[in-house]
């Protein structure tokens, strides 16, 4: 059993920077891709990034590459998604989720493949 519990969300201005946390409980936290997930009102939840649970291996959606970071602490069991140049097509309820995998080097990106899920926050950004 993992728990999630998100922080960081808020408002800030187009081209502004936010940095989000992802705090997990459980013993096995060390089996489990984490990733970040997105979703605005009337549309499916989308991949954002995730990264292996090896941290060794992150991987992105188009649409962030190069603005965006994921990152984590396993003694901690804190996972990160570092947000930069955000945009107003960024604001979205941001989910953090785990997913237990075997290859330490994999990094599902599709929602059914993660198991545990954050209670989500709102990122806003205002043009």
């Amino acid at each position: 059993q993992v728990q999630l519990v998100e922080s960081g969300g808020g408002l800030v201005q187009t081209g502004g920077s936010l940095r989000l946390s992802c705090a997990a409980s459980g013993r096995t936290f060390s089996d489990y891709a984490m990733g970040w997930f997105r979703q605005v009102p009337g549309k499916e939840r989308e991949f954002v990034a995730g990264i292996s649970r090896s941290g060794t291996a992150t991987y992105y959606a188009d649409f962030v590459k190069g603005r965006f970071t994921i990152s984590g602490d396993n003694a901690k069991k804190t996972v990160y998604l570092q947000m930069n140049s955000l945009k107003p097509e960024d604001t979205a309820v941001y989910y953090c989720a785990a997913g237990r995998v075997t290859a330490i080097r994999r990094v599902p990106d599709y929602l059914g493949e993660y198991d545990y899920w954050g209670q989500g926050n709102q990122v806003t950004v205002s043009s």
